[in-house]
């Protein structure tokens, strides 16, 4: 065989990413290329190697971090023959080039640029979610994570990879390192990638609550949470022309009992905003249980909903926002605070309060 001419019947010279410089067996058939002269091109001094069970890279030098990529998401996907079409192109027709799996752990977190992430040229092993049933097994550059049910996949590049709270739970769960395990929960809010309580709730179902240096890094994680939540607050407030409030206050009744505390308050329209940073976390010290965790839930929700009760018989009205709404819609969210803030004009007269800095 005349290793310098195209052995297929489409010629490969053209093809320049990394989505098109791995295929697999199936797509290499549908080229004219049988299985015997594959295992030739792949022989030593040969211009292929094999890199995965079925999974070939069409030069002989060293896999780039972006091939092992696309390598192990074919080997882990099995997707059809004429998967080899650019990846881009397939997801505009609703179709999926790389099967029911996608990328998590450390690779997907350097696909959502990750400062704390390594890049995917050190990476030796590439993690990738793959429904439960799949009868494959890690090997190679390839570490298989076996999921009852799949999240829904974000497109980079062309590329299915996991939900940023999914993607760092993965990780997590091999890494040792507390200062790279709180780097990484850090980054996640301080970048506007996720939600704080979505990294929790992940992490409770790895069960990696557990482990003290994960529970600190999580106790970091909700206060950098909170900070960024009411950094919104503040620009909601500022941005969209709300009346000056108080800021972080307890309200009592004069000589009377706490009532609670609220992140705003407008003393003048009896309103109050309070953040709902809530988050289905457990204690660090505990073994965890859906039945204790979701006790857990329930009372933080009755106590909170005992306190909006108790300032709505008083006659204040209690807006609650959530870190999420305040990013995904701070317009909006400023137009419900409005409104309440113009209903009190038609409401009887509220309890009169005191509000003391917290």
């Amino acid at each position: 065989m005349n290793h310098n001419t195209p052995v297929s019947r489409r010629p490969l010279a053209h093809l320049a990413d990394a989505q098109q410089r791995v295929l697999s067996a199936a797509q290499l058939r549908t080229r004219g290329v049988s299985a015997a002269k594959a295992a030739a091109q792949c022989r030593p001094g040969a211009p292929w190697q094999q890199i995965l069970p079925g999974v070939f890279v069409l030069h002989p030098g060293p896999p780039s971090g972006e091939e092992r990529l696309h390598a192990t998401l074919l080997y882990a996907g099995r997707p059809p023959a004429d998967a080899a079409v650019p990846a881009q192109a397939r997801a505009e027709d609703g179709t999926d080039p790389y099967g029911d799996v996608m990328v998590t752990g450390p690779a997907a977190l350097a696909l959502h640029h990750f400062r704390a992430a390594p890049p995917l040229s050190s990476l030796d092993r590439i993690d990738v979610l793959v429904p439960r049933t799949r009868r494959l097994r890690s090997t190679g550059c390839a570490r298989l994570v076996r999921v009852h049910t799949m999240p829904r996949a974000q497109r980079i590049g062309g590329v299915p990879v996991a939900p940023v709270a999914r993607a760092l739970a993965d990780t997590v769960a091999h890494l040792s390192d507390a200062d790279a395990v709180r780097q990484l929960l850090t980054e996640a809010v301080r970048g506007f990638h996720c939600e704080p309580s979505a990294v929790v709730r992940e992490l409770t179902l790895a069960r990696l609550l557990s482990r003290p240096y994960v529970v600190d890094a999580v106790d970091s994680l909700l206060a950098e949470g909170r900070a960024v939540a009411e950094n919104r607050l503040y620009a909601m407030v500022r941005d969209h022309g709300l009346p000056d409030p108080l800021w972080n206050v307890d309200l009592r009744l004069p000589g009377g009992p706490h009532l609670g505390g609220v992140d705003i308050y407008w003393p003048d329209q009896a309103v109050a905003v309070e953040l709902d940073t809530r988050s289905p976390r457990q204690d660090g010290n505990a073994t965890g249980s859906p039945l204790s965790d979701r006790s857990r839930e329930l009372g933080e929700w009755t106590e909170c909903a005992r306190k909006r009760e108790h300032l709505e018989r008083l006659g204040i009205t209690v807006v609650h926002l959530t870190p999420k709404k305040l990013r995904e819609s701070p317009e909006q969210q400023a137009t419900v605070v409005r409104t309440a803030l113009m209903a009190s004009a038609d409401r009887d007269p509220a309890a009169y309060v005191v509000a003391l800095p917290r």
